[in-house]
């Protein structure tokens, strides 16, 4: 079993979460996933390793943003919601 967590940035409410959870959980090898909206922590499990580049593009599907990690230079984008709530 193999588990990863990112970040997702942009996220505001739950159709936020329902988004991700759902365009996350349809990645070949995927077996569960949890997102943390107060956070934006979202952690993914899967019985081997996963496309890390096919959880990010899963993310942008959904509408939001995986943070760079701490290493890399942000550029500050994903303020707002993507599922056009108020």
């Amino acid at each position: 079993m193999s588990t990863s967590t990112y970040t997702v940035v942009g996220m505001t409410c739950g159709h936020c979460v329902n988004s991700v959870t759902e365009e996350v959980t349809q990645v070949p090898g995927v077996t569960d996933v949890a997102v943390d909206l107060a956070t934006g922590g979202l952690t993914v499990t899967s019985e081997s390793d996963v496309d890390d580049a096919a959880v990010r593009a899963a993310v942008e599907e959904a509408g939001y943003e995986v943070a760079a990690p701490a290493s890399q230079s942000s550029t500050g984008q994903g303020s707002g919601c993507g599922c056009g709530c108020k």
